[in-house]
């Protein structure tokens, strides 16, 4: 018997958000939207760049109590204006290195991520589909267990997105 995965896990979210695709994907696209929206709530972020094209990188820090900051990135391999992004998330240091989530060591380096938008009827859906990226069978397994906390984290920050495009 195997700790393998038969399947790899999927984390997938959709939401309608009421606002045209173009207004959402700016919301993506521009930093100083992102910094309104973009993490867990009641915790600022800090954009340390944004080079939003193909091989482009997003690197951020989520400002957490202390001084402390948990630092991102996101590499991205496609970007289809106004209606796709698929890239490459990863914890990371400051200088934009791949780092460990620092509160899962087994946790993937790595997430690969598709993000669509379509707009019907002056709404915008957006899907978000995640799966982990050259992973262990231990990552993989930490992945699925931790697919609820996905839902409820990307849930609350597209609450915030919502609010975003309401204002």
């Amino acid at each position: 018997m195997s700790d393998t995965p038969q399947q790899a896990a999927e984390f997938h979210i959709t939401r309608s958000f009421d606002a045209p695709r173009d207004q959402v994907w700016a919301a993506f696209s521009d930093a100083a939207l992102l910094t309104r929206w973009f993490g867990p709530a009641g915790f600022p972020v800090r954009v340390a760049s944004l080079d939003f094209r193909p091989e482009g990188v997003f690197h951020y820090a989520i400002e957490l109590p202390g001084g402390f900051a948990m630092w991102g990135k996101f590499r991205y391999l496609e970007i289809t204006a106004p209606e796709r992004i698929v890239s490459i998330n990863s914890f990371s240091d400051e200088e934009g290195n791949v780092t460990r989530n620092p509160m899962s060591e087994s946790w993937p380096l790595e997430l690969h991520n598709t993000m669509t938008l379509v707009e019907e009827g002056g709404k915008t859906i957006l899907t978000q589909r995640s799966v982990a990226h050259n992973a262990t069978a231990e990552e993989q397994l930490a992945f699925a267990a931790g697919i609820d906390a996905l839902t409820a984290g990307f849930g609350g920050m597209f609450d915030q997105l919502a609010a975003t495009l309401a204002a």
